[in-house]
């Protein structure tokens, strides 16, 4: 999971960034100052940051400048002023990007996923959203509310099966032909038993499962 640091005063705009970056699978941390950001600069390696322009006590230029003294970071600056000199004085300290407020938190992210595929070479195919669920097919993981569910590796290859299906019912045939290919020696009843355990660990009711669903003599689907 690639790492993004916010510096932002306000609170309000910090918690929006970080709440967007984070439904698309970022790691968020937030400084509320430039001093704050340095000092986590020092002790902890980020992919990229965010960076806001107007701030008290030292301003985003300054730290645009002491960061740029030793790494070369992508930083995307956000800012109220809307002068063009403005702009380009932040370009000339080493900006990527700047971003005018009031700004659009889907395009910030768009931003930020254009750099970290263009720096870190990530490839969109790996990762897929589905509503709160993340699938990361190369890590072979899965997140609910960027949250990590602990699955075994059986489980996951029937909850990513039934993702990339969402919203269509799939015998329990069809789930062992797509999910283990001829690799599966159980019975397709053990699909009702990893069906049972996937609930315990992605429904806040499992009882009364709101995602996966049993649809009675036809199999199961996955609703989003």
């Amino acid at each position: 999971m690639h790492k993004i640091l916010i510096v932002e005063d306000e609170p309000a705009i910090s918690r929006i960034v970080e709440k967007y970056l984070s439904k698309s699978n970022y790691e968020c941390t937030a400084a509320r100052d430039g001093f704050i950001a340095l000092e986590l600069l020092a002790k902890n390696s980020y992919d990229l940051i965010i960076l806001d322009v107007m701030m008290p006590g030292i301003d985003g230029f300054r730290v645009l400048e002491t960061i740029r003294e030793t790494s070369d970071i992508p930083i995307i600056m956000l800012t109220a002023r809307e002068l063009e000199e403005d702009r380009l004085s932040g370009f000339s300290k080493g900006a990527d990007d700047y971003v005018v407020k009031p700004f659009s938190p889907l395009e910030l992210v768009k931003r930020v996923d254009v750099f970290i595929k263009r720096i870190y070479g990530v490839d969109e195919d790996t990762i897929k959203t589905y509503g709160p669920f993340v699938i990361d097919s190369k890590e072979k993981t899965i997140k609910k509310n960027n949250e990590l569910i602990d699955l075994t590796s059986a489980e996951y290859s029937v909850v990513s099966v039934l993702l990339e299906h969402k919203n269509q019912i799939l015998t329990r045939n069809q789930i062992i032909e797509t999910a283990f290919s001829l690799d599966y020696e159980g019975y397709d009843r053990n699909i009702d038993t990893y069906i049972k355990r996937i609930r315990s660990k992605i429904e806040d009711d499992p009882k009364k499962p709101k995602y996966l669903q049993t649809k009675y003599g036809a199999g199961y689907v996955f609703i989003i």
